[in-house]
């Protein structure tokens, strides 16, 4: 198989990926925003408490980085102006030969590149309040009808319209399921009232997945789980919260990318920092699922391929 120059694998990852063991693709968007490498290295040990190899991936010096050792963590957390970036930015940073942080769009497309299957995140992208006026929709949601790969997550973002955005992942044929769970987590809060297919078991969940892109050809599968319990806020508080922010941002003149921080920031607020706390625990449980998910996806992968050998060459 040819080198591909444009990828930087660790050892680690590499060994795994060539020995066909699980592995699980996290983004670095996170990583430009957290304290100190503590946060990250707390995701990846969640993916490895899952059974899995984690692979952090990230652009630096127009590389493709598909694993983050702690010294790559620390370069991206604090060098200045590291761009986030999304599917359509890579190019450029490349080419730039400088650093980038990818968020969910930017990490699946590097993903499927060095052939990883799963990843995970607190929570993806979608169609944004008001989408009928602005047309805000994040390249998330296009980029699932692209890149064949399982994502796991606690659901959209609970600043986004989930019934605009599960109506936009119907249309573009994207499967969501839920694990334990027959409604769309709703990020912070634990449900919406948006139907889901559900799975109650990571071996269910990856013949799901094999089935999916067995007729398909492709595309993302949607693996959602709700927030811990002991962790999720009031839907209801959630949703107050955003409805007063969106009248306060008309008021003030507010508009464009400012919108979803200043929503971020009114739910903090209203829910007196709690948001914080959700968000942790959604992305150390979604990582150790998406874990999980690997381990059930690569054992099937052995059996199917143990099935198909001649009888004097099976184990």
């Amino acid at each position: 198989m040819a080198v591909d120059q444009l990828l930087a694998v660790t050892e680690e990852v590499g060994t795994a990926l060539a020995e066909r063991r699980p592995v699980v693709a996290l983004e670095s968007s996170l990583i430009t925003n957290a304290p100190s490498v503590d946060a990250a290295l707390a995701i990846e040990k969640a993916v490895r408490d899952g059974g899995a190899v984690p692979a952090t991936i990230g652009i630096l010096d127009g590389r493709l980085l598909v694993g983050i050792d702690a010294e790559q963590i620390e370069r991206l957390r604090t060098t200045p102006g590291v761009p986030k970036v999304s599917a359509r930015d890579i190019g450029p940073v490349l080419a730039g030969g400088g650093a980038g942080a990818t968020t969910v769009a930017g990490t699946i497309v590097i993903a499927e590149r060095a052939g990883i299957p799963v990843f995970a995140t607190a929570g993806i992208g979608g169609v944004h309040r008001r989408a009928q006026q602005t047309f805000d929709i994040s390249p998330d949601l296009l980029q699932f009808t692209r890149t064949r790969i399982t994502v796991v997550s606690g659901g959209a973002k609970s600043i986004l319209d989930a019934r605009l955005t599960a109506e936009y992942l119907e249309t573009a044929g994207v499967p969501v399921l839920g694990y334990g769970t027959d409604r769309l987590p709703a990020f912070y809060a634990r449900a919406t009232d948006v139907p889901v297919h559900r799975v109650d078991d990571v071996r269910q969940a990856a013949r799901t997945v094999r089935a999916h892109w067995e007729v398909n050809g492709g595309g993302t599968v949607l693996l959602t789980t709700p927030v811990a319990e002991e962790d999720a806020l009031d839907a209801v508080v959630v949703e107050t919260a955003i409805e007063q922010a969106l009248a306060e941002a008309d008021a003030a003149g507010v508009a464009g990318n400012a919108v979803s921080p200043f929503l971020m920031k009114a739910v903090s607020r209203a829910t007196e920092g709690r948001t914080a706390k959700a968000g942790r625990s959604l992305l150390l449980s979604t990582a150790t699922l998406a874990g999980e998910l690997s381990v059930a996806l690569s054992a099937l992968a052995e059996a199917e391929a143990e099935a198909g050998r001649p009888a004097g060459e099976r184990a």
